[in-house]
């Protein structure tokens, strides 16, 4: 066991605000708007609600920086890869 203590998050409140975040995806989805807005806007809020769960349930924001690095590190590959391969999608299909 670690000497170092924290206080317990709220988990009902982060449940509410990825619930919320979750109507929040459903709603944008459905705006009409171009698609890579869609895209990028659905992309981001996945970003928040990753962080959430990571941060929260995982316990991540009380852990060392590095491991919250090499944590959070795939999750930027991720997003810079599927931005590339949209980018790529769009030279093939125009």
């Amino acid at each position: 066991m670690s000497s170092d203590t924290h206080a317990h998050p709220s988990y009902g409140k982060i449940f509410l605000a990825l619930f919320v975040l979750t109507i929040a995806e459903v709603i944008y989805a459905n705006v009409p708007l171009a698609r890579v807005y869609i895209i990028v806007g659905l992309i981001f809020l996945a970003i928040i609600k990753a962080a959430l769960v990571a941060l929260f349930y995982m316990h991540l924001k009380y852990e060392k920086a590095l491991l919250a690095v090499i944590c959070f590190a795939p999750l930027i590959f991720s997003v810079i890869l599927t931005l590339m391969v949209g980018a790529d999608i769009r030279h093939i299909h125009p």
